[in-house]
C-alpha cells in the first residue's frame, strides 16, 4: 500500500514499525516470562507457554502486515498443503541471509506451531531477550569441540544431556524445532573455503539435528525441509525492508521421521554414519531443488 515511497524512506518507516511491534509485545512477554519463572507449577507453566507462544505468534503476524504494507515482495511458495498445526516438526533450511528468518516466519505462520530456533547457551544472558527466549521455550545448546573434550573427558556426553533437557518441554504440546544445519550463512567466500561439493549450498552439519532427534526420543514426527531462493540475489535485511526484494521462491518438502532416522547419534557409530549419509543426500537433493527454483524464476521474468 505504501510501496510507492522512496526505498530509503520505506526501509526506515518499516524498520521503525518493527521496533514498535517488538517493544509492544516484548513488555507482556517479559511480564509473563517472570510469572513463568516464579510459578514452578507444571500446569501453570503450560498455560504460560501457550500464552507466550500466542503473543510471539501475534508479533510475527504484525511483522507480515508490515511487510505487505511497505513492499510488493511476492512469495512463491509450494508444499504448504501437507502441513498442520497439530503436529511435531523438525524444520531445516538453507541459510543465506537474516531475511531467511522473516521469510520462514511469514510462510509457515498458521501452518505449523510457532518456530523454536536453537540458540547458543551464552545468549540466555542477553538482557531482556534472553529471558524472553527462555520463556518461549527456545532451546539453548552447549556444544563442545573434539579437542576440548579430549582435554576435558569428564564433559563427554554433557552436550547431549543439555539438548535433552532443552527438548523435554516439547513433548507435551505440538512444536516446530528449527535448525539451520549449514551452521552459518552462505557466502561465495565460505563456499570456496569449504570446497563445498554443492553448487549453491554450504556443507551441512548432521550433529545438531542428530542430537535433537535423539533427545526427543521419537516425539518429532516429520521433517519440514525448506529451500529458499532469492531470484534477484541474496538480500540484506535493509534491502528487504526497502522493497528491493521483488520475489522469493520457497519450496517446502515434508517427510516422515521413520525408524531409520531414530537412534543414538552419540554412541552408535553405524547409525551416525547412516544419518550423516541421509543428511548429505538431503542436501544433494536440495542443491538440485535450488537449480529448479532458479530455472523456474528465470522463466517467469
Amino acid at each position: 500500500m505504501l510501496n510507492f515511497l522512496p526505498g530509503a524512506l520505506t526501509g526506515s518507516l518499516s524498520f521503525l514499525l518493527y521496533i514498535i511491534n517488538t517493544l509492544f509485545w516484548l513488555v507482556p512477554i517479559l511480564v509473563f516470562s517472570l510469572c513463568k519463572a516464579l510459578v514452578p507449577l507444571a500446569s501453570w507453566q503450560k498455560i504460560f507457554s501457550y500464552l507466550l507462544d500466542q503473543m510471539a505468534s501475534n508479533w510475527v503476524l504484525f511483522n507480515t502486515f508490515n511487510q505487505k504494507l511497505f513492499t510488493k515482495t511476492k512469495m512463491n511458495v509450494t508444499g504448504l498443503e501437507k502441513l498442520k498445526m497439530q503436529d511435531w516438526y523438525l524444520v531445516i533450511s538453507n541459510h543465506q541471509s537474516w531475511v531467511d528468518i522473516l521469510v520462514l516466519q511469514r510462510v509457515l505462520h498458521g501452518q505449523i506451531p510457532f518456530l523454536k530456533f536453537f540458540l547458543k547457551k551464552e545468549l540466555i544472558y542477553v538482557p531482556f531477550l534472553g529471558l524472553a527466549w527462555w520463556a518461549l521455550d527456545f532451546p539453548f545448546m552447549k556444544r563442545y569441540s573434539q579437542p576440548f573434550l579430549k582435554k576435558n573427558p569428564h564433559l563427554r556426553g554433557k552436550d547431549i544431556e543439555t539438548t535433552k533437557k532443552a527438548c523435554e518441554k516439547f513433548k507435551h504440546k505440538p512444536v516446530s524445532v528449527m535448525n539451520f544445519i549449514e551452521g552459518t550463512r552462505y557466502t561465495a567466500k565460505k563456499h570456496k573455503k569449504q570446497n563445498s561439493p554443492f553448487d549453491r549450498l554450504l556443507k551441512p552439519k548432521a550433529g545438531g539435528i542428530g542430537f535433537v532427534l535423539q533427545a526427543m526420543k521419537g516425539n518429532l514426527s516429520k521433517v519440514v525441509n525448506v529451500s529458499i531462493y532469492y531470484p534477484d540475489g541474496i538480500p540484506t535485511f535493509f534491502d528487504f525492508l526497502s522493497g528491493k526484494v521483488k520475489r522469493v521462491s520457497v519450496a517446502i518438502e515434508t517427510q516422515d521421521i521413520d525408524d531409520s532416522l531414530k537412534g543414538d547419534y552419540v554412541n552408535d557409530r553405524a547409525y551416525k554414519i547412516q544419518f550423516q549419509k541421509w543428511v548429505n543426500q538431503l542436501w544433494l537433493d536440495k542443491d538440485k531443488k535450488m537449480l529448479q527454483l532458479e530455472e523456474q524464476a528465470n522463466k517467469e521474468m
